[in-house]
């Protein structure tokens, strides 16, 4: 009898393991808001700090705005009419010393895309020019290569030659639409607050003090450049969504043809459409490839007019053709 109590109460035990279970899992719905499906966080460097602020509703009147803008122009200049930028420079740049030697290389600018425009070599052929503006470029801060290190390196990478780096800001704004902290960047160079900032690799002999402009001289022409910026992949799309069209009207005898392009040639102005992300900064610098080099020195670091320099409107290389020029023809061989 014993026995027999022992075997009922070990089939007990193995009957609760036998026996079905109904587990209930909670699965996270992934919602639009959800942490799941948190965007990745732009990574910004640690000197970097945040560069907007909350704009409240401030009580000033129309003459106390005026007087503001009237404080700004007499501390830092009119804007520029294009891009509408203040350009100041609160003390003079110092000119370097070094001489430009083979593998140097020296700082790059941010430029905004104005569109394309064609353009004639001597020999005939017709190219597309990019058009960029390089709009109110400053130096800075520089970062020594003790100090500077930069995200891309890993551990397994030793690099060759340690590399410094310049801070260059891009378009001068209002420095009551930044925070505190931001606007002190710009203290020691003694501009006004950038609107974008952008980080150049440069060997040290081609370090520039902080406050030190960059033109467009910096490049001269027939120089090889690199341009790096940034667009958008949007698949196949359609034209307002690709190229921002108006599309057609909402009523009044429209029918599906509310988002097609319709016609877009034969206008008074141009009659083409401008492929590319215009009206994007981009970042301009010295070509790194190696057989692209330039052999006779550039204006190193960069290009610093004295008093006695006059400046010309208009550079152009040896094969391209001026517009000013007469115009050349070209009889077929007999």
């Amino acid at each position: 009898m014993g026995s027999f109590i022992k075997i009922r109460s070990g089939l007990n035990v193995l009957s609760n393991f036998l026996k079905p279970r109904v587990e209930v899992l909670t699965i996270p719905y992934r919602e639009r808001y959800s942490k799941l499906n948190q965007k990745p966080r732009k990574r910004l460097p640690p000197w970097l700090p945040k560069q907007t602020r909350t704009l409240y509703r401030d009580d000033v009147t129309l003459e106390n705005r005026g007087f503001v803008k009237e404080v700004l122009e007499t501390n830092y200049g009119s804007p520029d009419p294009l891009s509408k930028c203040y350009s100041p420079l609160k003390v003079a740049p110092i000119e370097p010393s070094p001489e430009w030697v083979q593998g140097s290389r020296r700082t790059g600018t941010i430029a905004r895309k104005i569109g394309i425009y064609p353009m004639w070599l001597k020999n005939g052929k017709k190219v597309l020019a990019t058009l960029l503006h390089i709009c109110d470029n400053h130096v800075i801060k520089y970062i020594p290569p003790e100090e500077w290190e930069p995200g891309h390196r890993t551990r397994h990478i030793i690099p060759k030659r340690k590399l410094g780096c310049l801070v260059v800001g891009a378009e001068s704004s209002d420095p009551q639409l930044y925070t505190k902290e931001y606007c002190g960047l710009f203290y020691n160079a003694g501009v006004m607050p950038k609107r974008l900032l952008s980080r150049f690799a440069v060997t040290p002999n081609g370090a520039l003090q902080p406050g030190t402009p960059l033109l467009a001289t910096h490049y001269r022409p027939g120089d090889v450049v690199d341009i790096r910026g940034k667009t958008i992949d949007r698949g196949f799309q359609g034209v307002m969504k690709r190229w921002g069209f108006h599309g057609m009207p909402a009523t009044h005898g429209v029918t599906k043809t509310h988002r097609r392009p319709g016609n877009i040639g034969s206008g008074g102005q141009k009659a083409r459409v401008m492929p590319g992300e215009t009206n994007s900064l981009v970042h301009v610098y010295d070509t790194l490839l190696p057989r692209r080099q330039p052999e006779t020195p550039p204006p190193f670091p960069t290009f610093i007019p004295t008093p006695d320099t006059e400046l010309s409107d208009e550079a152009w290389a040896d094969d391209v053709h001026p517009f000013g020029a007469p115009t050349i023809e070209f009889e077929p061989e007999k």
